[in-house]
């Protein structure tokens, strides 16, 4: 899967290209990604043909913020993030269903600290919602929130409750949060998504910045991929993977050589 983080200047059209003709089968979007489409004029038939005639399919749509009742989005937020936040769990319900997408994308972004029991039930909730569209609901860990390590987030699916909801994987939170292979292997069969990238052994001050900005390509950083993978798969993990490289350095490339490389790069670290 070729991530919207990865290509996040692409439009709809010309990221399913890509995608497709760097040998990828799906993408993820982001909710602005699908308004900016539908602003264009793209009607959701038009979406859904465009991914049919690119053998491709919407993996994930993310990142939905605002699930929580009376939730503040943090403070640092992004104006993109603000636009995130603005978008309701019915809406990305909607659009889910109507491009036939597999999962949403979730994550606690907020500077109040909350009862776990609260985050729970609203995640139990958000899953009965997505079920009725046919959709998955998978929660991201973010190093520097409450729910900052593969640990945390299992412990708050296995509360939900709920057999459509599960985790995010991501290999720069799970190096950040100094996750380890052994986790991996406990907690694989509750990931329903893998997004891989790569990163220094020496974190940045500012651990925002530096994931939204500064990740490298799978296999240009000190992550141990290879092994990340492998414990996947011992653990009989069966999600989707996909490459997420938010990168200000390689986003400015054009769009088919970013799908390109970022291929090249999944494949030398792929067991």
């Amino acid at each position: 899967m070729l991530c919207a983080g990865t290509v996040p200047l692409s439009g709809f059209v010309e990221r399913a290209a890509a995608a497709a003709a760097a040998g990828f089968t799906g993408i993820s979007l982001f909710i602005t990604d699908y308004q900016r489409a539908s602003a264009e004029g793209l009607s959701d038939q038009d979406m859904r043909h465009v991914l049919a005639d690119h053998g491709l399919q919407v993996a994930e749509l993310d990142p939905l913020l605002n699930w929580i009742p009376d939730l503040e989005l943090g403070d640092g937020a992004s104006e993109q993030g603000e636009a995130f936040f603005r978008a309701s769990p019915e809406e990305f319900f909607r659009v889910g269903e109507a491009l036939d997408a597999m999962a949403i994308g979730t994550a606690l972004f907020t500077d109040q600290e909350l009862e776990l029991d609260r985050i729970a039930e609203s995640f139990a909730t958000l899953c009965d919602g997505a079920k009725e569209h046919g959709l998955l609901i998978t929660l991201e860990f973010l190093p520097w929130s409450q729910i900052a390590t593969l640990g945390d987030v299992v412990e708050l699916v296995n509360l939900a409750g709920r057999d459509n909801g599960g985790v995010m994987f991501d290999t720069w939170h799970h190096f950040r949060s100094g996750g380890d292979l052994d986790s991996i292997r406990k907690h694989a069969t509750k990931i329903l998504g893998v997004q891989i990238n790569d990163a220094p052994a020496e974190p940045e001050a500012d651990l925002v910045q530096e994931t939204m900005c500064r990740r490298r390509l799978p296999g240009d950083g000190d992550i141990d991929l290879a092994g990340y993978l492998n414990a996947l798969r011992d653990g009989n993990c069966k999600a989707p993977i996909g490459a997420e490289v938010f990168s200000e350095t390689l986003a400015q490339k054009p769009v088919q050589e970013i799908a390109d490389a970022t291929m090249a790069a999944m494949r030398k670290v792929i067991p």
